[in-house]
């Protein structure tokens, strides 16, 4: 059996973070299944999906080493294309990735105590994101 939902959000741009836990349990809870693997994927090149502890050290810290590691308002080959400003959200992005894909035990995503599902903002801008996340399984 597969069950596909959206989770839609608003972003403030840059470093935005959120813990989209409960909404991909809900979703898991929808579906009826108790045994499988469920799949969160972000649609856009600017915005990264993954688990962190979600407590505001973290928060902070994560998007704090990206910049460190590809900083804003580098000279990037993307800015003599586009001239946006954002390329450095770009790389970020990919480096973490678009999509998690978790164990579904008892009707639940498998997760450690501290393990909480994450959405990132790395664009400059505020975003409205739509993240599809499907559920296989039995």
């Amino acid at each position: 059996m597969v069950h596909q939902s959206q989770i839609s959000l608003s972003t403030s741009g840059h470093r935005d973070s959120h813990d989209i836990t409960a909404d991909v349990a809900d979703i898991i809870r929808a579906s009826g299944i108790k045994t499988g693997v469920v799949n969160i994927h972000n649609i856009g090149s600017t915005g990264a999906i993954g688990t962190i502890e979600f407590e505001p050290g973290l928060q902070g810290d994560l998007p704090d080493t990206l910049d460190r590691l590809i900083p804003p308002g580098k000279d990037y080959g993307h800015e003599e294309a586009w001239h946006d400003g954002n390329a450095h959200s770009h790389i970020q992005a990919t480096l973490l990735g678009p999509s998690l894909s978790l164990p579904v035990s008892s009707g639940a995503p498998v997760l450690g105590t501290w393990q909480q599902i994450f959405f990132l903002e790395c664009d400059t801008r505020p975003r409205d994101r739509t993240i599809v996340v499907t559920v296989q399984g039995e």
